[in-house]
């Protein structure tokens, strides 16, 4: 066989993801507080970036010959205009930073001059009178668990007593609840008897909170009821052997159990409801997360105009202290211009995402302008796609820009997931979406005699009445969705 060596040109196209396309991506489908963490975060990891301060944004007079610079949107160091490929490129991008030739032949000295700089403020802050309290220096509250052996420790124990104390106490969950492990376990791991750790239970269980380190739900009612002196006979045998009628309000077999009229039991009940099922929640650890919106929409006439929400978001700039650096030597000129091209690129991705937002944001305007002038109950079918296909983007683009971002529209604020619903077909009629039938069973539920309150099939018939086609199974998911219960368990008797 005849060997041979042949030259061949073939043309293949790749698609490939250069690391700042990456993070342009990752930057897109970042909330908000994830996105003002990684800021914060590249700030700590690159020396170029710095944040301006309030004190800085004063307008800088063009230089002669220079033509006046239009304020930006609060993030120095590059130019806010949308990418075109076609523009001519001006003196402050005249590279692309993505590409391998820019390395040498970005004039970083010209990109620096352009920026206004700053000496960094003092960070000494002398003796004032509006310094915060002692208690606002507080890195965390006081957890359950502190409180509980905060009021161990005043008690009169031997280390014995107090070691299974601590023990109960640090086995006690957020509910307030001693589930795991058996009480038989914690004594041996103490090194005591049961009968002591039953004996340090009970005087866990009278602490405050009321109802704390019962072992099931029952034991934490029976504990309140005595301790609000309410624990009589019917209260008890209710609480011990009737918590499944409870739980259905089926009263009338209480009633007929225990052989007592409906009304004393309808008092018992009473009782029983201002008791707390999880006493521990008051010492919750969890802190209100609290919704900013990304974009606003503001209606100007009969029009609605989308404006960035800025508020929170470091205001990033080029810092220009090393500018100095820049001519000490090959390395540290090699560094430096390396740093700055991750700035620079950060900053264009934090603006571009901040624009593909905007037009996201407005093509739903479009598709839902019902929904901005009358409400939810006029929300139409939309799909990622519609909007996709309106403002030329892929779906994975759409899907990732509106995920974890949220809008303040003059009908309150929303999710801009929130928007795109299935259809639901009407009796006569164009669809109506989803969110819209969910809004009308809310409301339909939220009229109802609470005395006898509408069942699954009774609001498929109602609905029906509104040209609305559904299914029982249908309302009972949006109803589940909605978190209400069913309608034997929102009926009241008192």
């Amino acid at each position: 066989m005849a060997l041979e060596i042949r030259q061949q040109l073939r043309l293949t196209q790749q698609l490939k993801l250069t690391p700042q396309l990456q993070q342009a991506i990752k930057l897109l489908q970042l909330s908000r507080m994830e996105l003002v963490d990684m800021v914060r975060q590249e700030m700590e990891e690159n020396p170029v970036l710095e944040e301006q301060q309030d004190t800085e944004r004063e307008r800088v007079e063009p230089a002669q010959g220079e033509e006046e610079r239009p304020p930006d949107m609060g993030l120095e160091g590059v130019d806010n205009e949308p990418h075109d490929p076609d523009r001519a490129p001006d003196r402050t991008a005249a590279v692309d930073v993505a590409s391998p030739a820019a390395n040498n032949e970005m004039d970083w000295d010209a990109y620096l001059e352009h920026y206004q700089t700053a000496p960094p403020l003092p960070s000494f802050r002398g003796n004032s009178e509006e310094a915060p309290s002692l208690e606002s220096t507080y890195t965390r509250k006081a957890s359950l668990a502190d409180h509980l052996a905060w009021q161990l420790r005043m008690q009169n124990l031997d280390k014995g007593q107090e070691r299974v104390g601590l023990l109960i106490i640090g086995n006690i969950d957020a509910s307030g609840y001693l589930r795991e492990p058996p009480l038989e376990e914690i004594a041996r791991t103490a090194g005591v008897s049961l009968e002591v750790a039953e004996a340090m239970l009970l005087v866990v269980q009278n602490f405050d909170p009321v109802g704390v380190g019962a072992r099931t739900l029952e034991e934490c009612l029976l504990l309140q009821a005595k301790h609000a002196n309410q624990d009589d006979e019917i209260v008890t045998r209710m609480i011990k052997h009737h918590m499944a009628n409870l739980e259905r309000k089926n009263y009338p077999a209480i009633a007929k159990d225990l052989g007592q009229p409906l009304d004393e039991i309808i008092e018992a009940v009473k009782v029983i409801a201002g008791f707390d099922p999880k006493p521990g929640r008051i010492y919750s650890e969890e802190e209100p997360i609290y919704i900013v919106p990304d974009v606003y929409v503001h209606k100007v006439g009969d029009k609605y105009f989308v404006v960035p929400n800025d508020d929170g978001l470091p205001k990033l700039k080029i810092s220009g202290f090393y500018r100095q650096a820049m001519s000490t030597g090959p390395r540290e000129r090699q560094y430096v211009q390396e740093k700055l091209r991750s700035a620079q690129w950060l900053i264009r991705s934090i603006q571009q995402r901040q624009r593909t937002i905007i037009r996201v944001t407005e093509s739903i305007i479009k598709f839902q302008q019902e929904f901005f002038d009358k409400g939810v109950a006029f929300l139409r079918p939309l799909i990622l796609r519609d909007v996709a296909e309106d403002i030329s983007m892929h779906e994975s683009t759409i899907s990732r820009v509106t995920t974890s971002k949220y809008v303040h529209t003059p009908q309150g604020i929303f999710e801009l997931k929130y928007f795109f619903n299935s259809g639901i077909n009407r009796v006569a009629g164009e669809d109506i979406a989803s969110e819209s039938v969910k809004q009308k069973i809310k409301d339909l539920i939220g009229g109802e005699n609470a005395r006898q309150p509408l069942s699954d099939q009774r609001l498929v018939e109602l609905l029906r009445e509104q040209n609305i086609d559904i299914a029982r199974r249908t309302v009972a998911k949006y109803r589940e969705q909605l978190n209400i219960l069913s309608s034997s368990k929102r009926r009241q008797l008192y």
